[in-house]
């Protein structure tokens, strides 16, 4: 055997990997009878054809492939090398390296010829009905060919989940839920899975995973938990990573979701009277008397009778603002506007009224808003609510409308 027979020997053992690695990949080793005529080829490539065979390749002569001059067809020569791009020449040249060559059948009496080459970001074909006129398209392709950047998606658990967290998901969410999805992904996710192939995971494994955590109290938890995995599982689907969704059978654990609670009107008094550092009494009263969320004081502001704040719960992560009208309550409290961190706030509200919650503010202004008799429209507005896609795109609601139902709000 000469280095040429070698060299082929080498790329079917490669088809040969390739091959495997699919089947696998697919839980199958199934294949149609065209199939399993091609992978069987693959040893005829090199070396002698048992005489008892009668499979021949479709549309081809089984004896072709054992005829020295044909075989020489499919390697470049030196001077359709010495043509090619200088990229190219090392690769071809020095370095041994071969591009993948497919005979397929094109009728009953006919065939084509497709030259592949896939290496350092290059994807580079050209197929013809023979073999010189593919090899001469296949060279002056590769002299316009460009690399491109990778899309090899991962398959392992933790390096897909954070391909799709760091490219789709960051885009998706607001930082904070980013910032709280990672952590809880390197707390319970991480250490679980670690790199498992995705094809590998169990449902079984993911119920294990989902039972320990609501063992240790933790039910809320555990839902997020299965949610997060669902989106990944999901996506690993989608990117043909995995056929079967792991949590098929995975129980998913229910909890009952407590709501915030309003303050009546003497915790609202005592809450007022009680804050220890004086100076930011007036933010506690920014955050009860205009719903705001606890992460949206700090881009409040005020603009003529207006607070002016940005929206937060916005997913598309378009700045949006809101306008609430500076009630009669509110207006005693903003002659020196001071807003701490919301950490601080929280810390400082537990200490005043431990039964409660800093988000209990914005359900108090809600719940006082209906009282009032403010209108669903205005207090959609005041909220941040969404109307809906049809009543988004066709409402614009005036300052007058907004600042005369703010006027009902007083108690």
């Amino acid at each position: 055997m000469n280095t040429e027979d070698y060299d082929r020997i080498e790329n079917t053992l490669r088809e040969l990997s390739l091959f495997i690695r699919e089947c696998k990949a697919k839980e199958t080793w199934e294949r149609s009878l065209f199939e399993k005529d091609q992978f069987k080829n693959l040893f005829r490539v090199v070396g002698d054809e048992p005489k008892n065979s009668t499979l021949p390749l479709p549309g081809n002569d089984v004896s072709k492939l054992n005829n020295k001059e044909f075989l020489d067809k499919l390697i470049f020569t030196e001077k359709e090398i010495e043509s090619m791009p200088k990229t190219f020449k090392k690769e071809f040249r020095v370095d041994g390296c071969t591009a993948r060559i497919c005979r397929r059948a094109s009728g009953k009496h006919s065939e084509t010829y497709t030259i592949r080459y896939r290496r350092n970001g290059y994807n580079v074909s050209a197929t013809a009905k023979t073999i010189e006129k593919a090899k001469q398209l296949f060279i002056e392709r590769l002299k316009t060919a460009k690399p491109c950047k990778s899309t090899r998606i991962p398959t392992t658990f933790t390096a897909f989940a954070m391909y799709f967290y760091e490219t789709f998901r960051i885009k998706k969410v607001a930082e904070r839920t980013y910032r709280n999805d990672i952590y809880r992904f390197n707390r319970y996710l991480k250490p679980f899975f670690n790199e498992k192939e995705l094809i590998k995971i169990r449902p079984e494994e993911c119920q294990t995973l989902i039972d320990s955590i609501d063992r240790q109290g933790k039910k809320k938890t555990a839902v997020e938990i299965f949610n997060m995995l669902s989106v990944i599982f999901k996506a690993a689907i989608d990117f043909d990573v995995l056929e079967k969704n792991p949590l098929r059978m995975t129980l998913k654990v229910t909890y009952d979701k407590t709501h915030g609670s309003a303050l009546t009107k003497d915790e609202e008094k005592y809450l007022l009277q009680n804050i220890r550092n004086k100076e930011y009494v007036s933010a506690f009263a920014l955050a009860l008397y205009t719903g705001l969320r606890p992460n949206e004081l700090k881009t409040a502001k005020i603009e003529g009778p207006f607070v002016i704040a940005v929206n937060s719960k916005r997913k598309n992560k378009k700045i949006e603002y809101k306008k609430i009208p500076i009630s009669k309550m509110l207006k005693p409290y903003l002659s020196d506007l001071k807003i701490p961190t919301p950490g601080y706030m929280r810390e400082e509200f537990k200490k005043v009224l431990p039964n409660h919650k800093l988000y209990d503010l914005r359900t108090t202004f809600y719940s006082r808003c209906k009282e009032c008799g403010v209108s669903e429209y205005a207090l959609a507005e005041y909220m941040g609510h969404s109307l809906g896609p049809v009543a988004n795109a066709y409402t614009d609601l005036s300052d007058e409308y907004l600042l005369k139902e703010g006027e009902k709000y007083f108690y």
